[in-house]
């Protein structure tokens, strides 16, 4: 049984996003259950499809108001380096180090789609961003300066001053 399953707990509701986690899951799983002749070339899909993923997500931050470097960029940004470290890791021999990575990006995996995540969904949301065409239907409804935490109010304490008045 893998690390991590697909379940509704990681469902956001929006589904180019969750069709993309719902990706990254199976991924992980597949890096999982790699034998050590597969581990490296599942583990680089892995890395593509993470590249993709943050990048995506990091442009839609940027076009619906959130700072470059807000935490959710700059946790894609740590993460991504350290997934690619981790291959440079295993084509050294390493290989017990890439299968350590996989099992701890399960647990960072949910924290981060249940908080940063569903907060960007949820800002999307408000904003009547659509991912899957690129389409703002609200302007109007954009910050009026970019969002620097991750757009929760668990993150930014200007979020939680305007929620408290």
């Amino acid at each position: 049984m893998a690390v991590l399953e697909w379940s509704d707990a990681l469902s956001l509701d929006l589904p180019l996003m969750d069709d993309t986690h719902r990706e990254f899951v199976d991924l992980l799983a597949r890096v999982e259950r790699a034998d050590d002749t597969r581990l490296l070339a599942e583990w680089r899909t892995l890395v593509d499809h993470t590249a993709d993923h943050f990048g995506r997500e990091d442009d839609w931050m940027r076009r619906t108001g959130f700072a470059s470097t807000n935490c959710h960029g700059l946790q894609h940004r740590v993460v991504l380096q350290a997934m690619r470290e981790g291959l440079e890791a295993g084509r050294s021999g390493r290989t017990a180090l890439v299968r350590e990575m996989a099992r701890e990006l399960a647990p960072w995996f949910v924290h981060h789609a249940q908080t940063m995540d569903a907060a960007l969904a949820l800002h999307m949301r408000g904003v009547g961003f659509d991912p899957e065409t690129g389409d703002l239907r609200m302007p109007e409804a954009l910050p009026a300066q970019p969002l620097t935490g991750c757009g929760s109010a668990a993150c930014d304490s200007s979020v939680r001053v305007k929620e408290a008045a």
